[in-house]
């Protein structure tokens, strides 16, 4: 027998699988220190490659100026100031990651926590139609 209840809790979690079951999925299956750390990890990756090849392009455009101006001390101030904004940008990104992904580690986490009580809820309707009631001595179900 279908319950116009039943259906509207199903569909709600069909809509709710479809919006953000990739979000959801992702994250139930890591802790939160691990899902920040792997995430982290890929970005200083990314930041480190994206770095050398701004720098690469940095140095390619400037090569011939530097060529003709030979300065060893020249060479190592730019290589400390390159160094530090290498740094200063790598903890920025890092602290703006660590954020945004704990952010939406928490989110999800938020949104496992209601598709399971809509799923506990689903099944207390099931439950609750498909156990036939018992009869006790007075006649009455329970």
């Amino acid at each position: 027998m279908l319950s116009e209840e039943k259906i509207k809790i199903m569909t709600n979690l069909a809509i709710f699988e479809k919006n953000q079951g990739k979000k959801i999925i992702t994250v139930k299956q890591y802790f939160k220190s691990d899902y920040i750390s792997g995430k982290l990890f890929r970005a200083f990756f990314s930041y480190t490659l994206s770095f050398m090849l701004c720098l690469t392009l940095w140095i390619v455009y400037y090569t011939e100026r530097w060529l003709n101006t030979v300065d060893v001390a020249a060479f190592i101030e730019i290589g400390r100031k390159v160094g530090k904004v290498y740094l200063a940008g790598l903890i920025l990104y890092l602290l703006i990651t660590l954020v945004v992904y704990a952010r939406r580690y928490d989110y999800a986490s938020r949104g496992i926590k209601v598709y399971i009580a809509k799923l506990k809820r689903l099944d207390k309707r099931y439950e609750g139609s498909a156990r036939p009631g018992t009869r006790t001595k007075g006649g009455r179900t329970q």
